[in-house]
């Protein structure tokens, strides 16, 4: 047994070195959006060993940072011995391949953005999802295309035998065919997707059903609020983009109403336009629902910059004019001065904590009251025969009244204005005379 020593299997974090430029024309000041990418790389299993600044008008077109801060990072990366170097920022392809090649191989240099498409590949559990991140992973892979065949391309320098039909520069553009026709594959399979989706949505939108969305800051607890209001057991995490693919429950109001609630991807600043351009399906859900609840981290300090940024991935899917409400979660980690400052600026927002189940019977009061905007209080008599709208009435209405009488169903009800136009064919003027009703 001596002769053997035991060794660990555990995978070996990359170290990181995080780089930022701080132009100052953002919201957000560098070492704030720095601490945000410090969690993306340790979501993504990163170990961060060291974090550069460097403060310019506008980025280095060659480099992104200025020559002497290249040859710093170049001496940090040998003394840290570092794996991998992360900008805050999106790299052009030259300013990439420009780094890889100061810094020296085996080091990789990536953006925010790869890092951000590296950990939706990672948790991205569903076919749809997959497909979402696979499209965005090679949009953004094919400007990239370079070096791969370089060998071939040094066969053309030296001439003679071979020399003349480009070998590398031909098989470095099968490549990229090769890349395009996946990407029109994928867009087509989304399309299928997206059409299967939008007949969902329709027979959801004909069904009447109230439709909320749970959209948010990622991590700022919509997993488990929707776990807390449905009783279903989504995937809860600490961590970033915990859950990517939209879940959707049903939940029964107090009142007898059915309504749907959707949790979605999480957002955040900075978030990479082909990914939002890949889950448009996805986001679709959101543009779909009658009300949208903004989730928020109210124990965050970055919760204003956080809404901000939430609202503004809103507005880039065209859903900036559904109605929304603010739910300030996590108010359990505040302390009384902290949460009278918070309510003082969000007026309006509903307070839980999802977590510890406070404030959630007032959530769900604020969600019916949304609901009955807009409904209309009617009297309506449902033949027997029709069974199916009977069945609307008691999933899709507030029923304040009702009896089984000689006609059918004779009941009053509070209706939204869809369901409303469906039963007002059914109308009752007045009360059948000569049935005595009974209570069903």
């Amino acid at each position: 047994m001596g002769r053997f020593k035991p060794f660990s299997t555990a995978p070996v974090p990359e170290r990181a070195i995080l780089v930022g430029v701080d132009l100052g024309n953002s919201e957000w000041s560098c070492e704030e959006s720095l601490a945000e990418l410090a969690r993306l790389a340790e979501t993504d299993g990163a170990e961060v060993v060291l974090t550069m600044v460097q403060r310019l008008d506008s980025p280095v077109p060659k480099t992104f940072i200025g020559k002497g801060k290249v040859e710093e990072l170049c001496s940090y990366v040998k003394s840290l011995d570092a794996d991998v170097v992360i900008f805050d920022d999106e790299l052009t392809p030259s300013q990439q391949a420009n780094l890889e090649k100061i810094v020296g191989e085996p080091v990789k240099i990536i953006d925010r953005t790869a890092l951000i498409l590296d950990i939706f590949g990672v948790h991205a559990k569903t076919h749809e999802g997959r497909l979402q991140v696979q499209l965005a992973q090679l949009q953004y892979v094919l400007p990239r295309l370079r070096g791969m065949w370089s060998h071939l391309v040094g066969e053309q320098t030296r001439g003679g035998i071979g020399s003349r039909f480009g070998q590398g520069e031909s098989q470095l553009e099968v490549d990229r065919r090769l890349v395009r026709a996946r990407i029109s594959t994928l867009r087509r399979e989304l399309d299928r997707l997206d059409r299967r989706r939008s007949v969902q949505s329709k027979a959801r939108w004909d069904s009447g059903v109230y439709r909320v969305a749970l959209v948010g800051y990622t991590n700022a607890g919509k997993s488990t609020l929707l776990n807390r209001l449905t009783g279903s057991d989504v995937y809860v995490q600490d961590e970033l983009f915990a859950t990517l693919d939209p879940t959707t429950r049903a939940l029964d109001l107090e009142e007898g109403r059915k309504i749907t609630i959707t949790d979605t991807v999480g957002f955040i600043q900075k978030l990479p336009t082909m990914l939002i351009e890949s889950f448009k399906s996805t986001l679709a859900e959101v543009r779909a629902a009658d009300l949208i609840l903004l989730v928020v981290d109210a124990s965050d300090p970055h919760r204003e910059l956080e809404i901000e940024a939430v609202r503004s991935v809103l507005s880039e899917i065209d859903a900036s004019e559904i109605r929304c409400v603010t739910v300030l979660n996590k108010c359990d980690l505040l302390s009384e001065e902290e949460r009278r400052e918070v309510l003082l600026a969000h007026p309006e927002a509903q307070p839980i904590s999802a977590l510890e189940c406070q404030g959630i019977r007032g959530l769900l009061y604020r969600i019916a009251q949304e609901a009955a905007q807009g409904s209309v209080t009617m009297s309506v008599l449902v033949p027997y025969e029709k069974g199916l709208l009977m069945k609307m009435v008691h999933e899709r209405c507030q029923v304040i009244r009702e009896s089984y009488v000689q006609g059918g169903l004779l009941a009053t009800v509070k209706a939204d204005k869809r369901m409303a136009a469906t039963l007002e064919p059914y109308r009752a003027v007045e009360e059948p005379l000569g049935d005595e009703p009974h209570n069903g």
